[in-house]
C-alpha cells in the first residue's frame, strides 16, 4: 500500500517564522489550540477529507488533542514514545528523573537561580531562555539540552543528538519545550485520558519503549486501557523512540483496521 505522507514545520520551528531560534520573539500565538488550527488548516488547504494521525513523543499529546478536536478528521493513529504533557510527567521529566540521573539534575538546576529551583523548573529556564542576551540564554539553551540528551538516553551515556551541536537549535528547542511544559501543553489538566471516549471508534496503535524513562510506559498503558480499539506494543530494548520496524508494524496494523471498518 502506497502512503501520502504529511509532514509540516510547527509554529516557530524548522521552515516555520519566526523561527524561536532568533534572539528575539514572541512566542505568545503558539499554542496547542493554535496548533490544532494550524494542522486543519492544512488538511483543507490540501483538500483531505480524512487520515491517519501519527506522532512521536510531544507529537502524541498534540495527535490526540487534535484527534479529541477533530474526530470525524481522523482514520486512525500511530502513537510513538506516548505521552500527555500532563503536570505529573512534566514534573517527572524535570524533576523525578534526578534520582536516576542526579550529577547530570544537578548540573540542570544549578543554572537557575537558587529561589526558583522548587517551582515550575519549565519555567524558571523559560524566563532565561526568552532573553535576548546570549549570555543570558546561551548558557540556559545549552543546559537545557544536555538534560534532554541525558533523561533521552535511557543509560545516560549515548551520544547527544547532533542537532544540539547548533547554538540556534538549542535555542529554539529549549524555548519551545519550556514554552509548553511551563504550560503543560496548554491542555486543562487530564483532558487527554477524560476524553478517551470521543476516540473509541478510531483505530490506534501505540508503540513504546520498555527502557523509556523520559515517558513512562505506564502512561501508554493508561490510555490504551482506556480506548477501546488500540493496541499497545512494547518493545523491550528500546527507549525514548522505539524502533522503525515497530513503527512501520504499527502503521500496517491501523491501515489494516482502517481497511475492515
Amino acid at each position: 500500500m502506497v502512503h501520502r505522507l504529511v509532514l509540516f514545520d510547527q509554529r516557530n520551528c524548522g521552515r516555520s517564522t519566526p523561527h524561536a531560534g532568533d534572539a528575539e520573539v514572541d512566542l505568545s500565538s503558539n499554542s496547542t489550540p493554535a496548533l490544532i488550527g494550524d494542522i486543519e488548516q492544512l488538511r483543507e488547504m490540501l483538500g483531505v477529507e480524512r487520515w491517519l494521525v501519527a506522532g512521536t513523543s510531544w507529537g502524541t499529546t498534540l495527535g490526540l488533542a487534535y484527534a479529541q478536536a477533530h474526530p470525524d478528521r481522523v482514520l486512525g493513529m500511530v502513537l510513538n514514545s506516548v505521552g500527555t504533557t500532563s503536570r505529573a510527567e512534566v514534573e517527572w521529566l524535570t524533576r523525578g528523573m534526578g534520582r536516576y540521573f542526579a550529577e547530570e539534575w544537578q548540573r540542570f538546576v544549578d543554572v537557575l537561580p537558587e529561589e526558583e529551583r522548587d517551582g515550575n523548573l519549565p519555567a524558571a529556564y523559560n524566563r532565561l531562555l526568552m532573553s535576548s542576551d546570549p549570555s543570558v540564554h546561551g548558557p540556559a539553551a545549552a543546559a537545557w539540552c544536555s538534560w534532554e540528551a541525558t533523561h533521552v538516553a535511557t543509560d545516560g551515556r549515548a551520544p547527544s543528538d547532533p542537532r544540539y551541536d547548533d547554538a540556534r537549535f538549542r535555542l529554539c528547542f529549549a524555548r519551545l519545550v519550556t514554552h509548553f511544559w511551563m504550560n503543560f501543553g496548554f491542555l486543562p489538566e487530564g483532558q487527554i485520558m477524560d476524553q478517551l471516549p470521543v476516540l473509541s471508534k478510531i483505530p490506534a496503535v501505540l508503540v513504546h519503549g520498555r527502557r523509556d524513562l523520559s515517558s513512562p510506559l505506564s502512561v501508554a498503558e493508561d490510555i490504551q486501557g482506556s480506548w477501546p480499539g488500540s493496541r499497545l506494543i512494547v518493545v523491550d530494548d528500546a527507549g525514548h523512540g522505539t524502533t522503525l520496524e515497530a513503527t512501520r508494524q504499527a502503521v500496517d496494523l491501523v491501515t489494516s483496521a482502517v481497511r475492515s471498518l
